[in-house]
């Protein structure tokens, strides 16, 4: 655990430097008062905690007594405690169902936001967990997402159901999965692919795997987890309503936070969109890949020990 708090005070470090060094320059020698709360807000708001949200932290400031001298570490702390309250309903496990075998994960997100590579991890975390895990390779245009997938089933050691290039989806999807029954598997994770610039094409290709799935598993998907990537900042907030047009979104995983000062993205997603995080990442191995805790990402952000 206090391997994975370093991995997250590290990854963090583009984040956090930027809100720690504003904090100091806004409050050395100055009081609360109207004027360093405006400063503040402005801080906020360009670390991607959007303008909604930084407002409601900023009004939780007001009420305490102002035209004070405060130390920036005690802002920090404060900020922490307000930014940990607002992603605390966000921070929920990712729930495997036993009784339902195979649990079927539909995986969702645009090209690059690392969604292949974050399915590669979790079923390496699975498979150490004696789980029987395989993949279906969705994600049928796109050359590149079957090979990078097929190497991640070989270094997990899990099978992964793939067909030719261009082939249809749904069917692929349908056909892996009735595999899948016959294997015995625990879980199933579905690549899908993730060609925003066509959003009409991709929303109706969803929906159709979605559609197909329950033909064979009524139930199914029984989870579909949509995976962010941290550096598209306020982006990432219209591709959660993007994609939860399309399909049932029940939870969120967020990369790549080591290579952005945008960490803040994942309070306006919590705060506007209150979706569960099931994991963030902050590198490439897969002990970069963790489970979401809201007390340890608030002080991580805000440089708290």
């Amino acid at each position: 655990m206090i391997n994975w708090l370093n991995r997250l005070s590290s990854g963090l470090k583009k984040s956090s430097v930027r809100l720690s060094s504003g904090i100091g320059d806004i409050f050395t020698k100055k009081k609360l008062d109207n004027a360093t709360l405006e400063e503040l807000e402005e801080l906020l708001i360009t670390s991607d905690m959007g303008v909604k949200t930084s407002s409601k932290i900023i009004a939780s400031f007001g009420t305490q007594r102002q035209d004070k001298d405060i130390e920036p570490q005690e802002i920090r702390r404060r900020l922490a405690d307000e930014i940990q309250k607002i992603l605390l309903p966000s921070q929920q496990l990712l729930q495997i169902d036993f009784t339902q075998k195979p649990f079927v994960i539909m995986m969702v997100g645009v090209n690059g936001a690392g969604k292949t590579t974050t399915i590669g991890k979790l079923a390496q975390k699975f498979k150490n967990q004696g789980l029987k895990v395989s993949l279906i390779a969705a994600d049928t245009f796109r050359a590149a997402a079957v090979e990078q997938l097929q190497i991640w089933g070989q270094r997990a050691d899990v099978r992964v159901f793939a067909g030719p290039q261009g082939c249809d989806s749904a069917g692929l999807c349908y056909d892996g999965l009735g595999q899948a029954i016959k294997n015995d598997d625990d879980i199933v994770f579905i690549d899908t692919a993730g060609r925003l610039q066509n959003k009409s094409g991709l929303m109706e290709e969803l929906k159709k795997i979605d559609k197909v799935i329950k033909k064979i598993i009524p139930q199914a998907p029984h989870a579909t987890i949509l995976t962010l990537d941290a550096t598209n900042g306020q982006n990432a907030l219209s591709q959660v309503e993007t994609f939860s047009q399309a399909v049932n979104i029940s939870g969120l995983i967020i990369t790549k936070l080591d290579g952005t000062a945008k960490g803040g993205i994942l309070v306006a997603i919590a705060d506007e969109h209150p979706t569960p995080i099931h994991f963030i990442g902050v590198g490439e191995s897969i002990d970069d890949l963790n489970e979401f805790n809201a007390d340890d990402f608030a002080k991580s952000l805000l440089d708290i020990e």
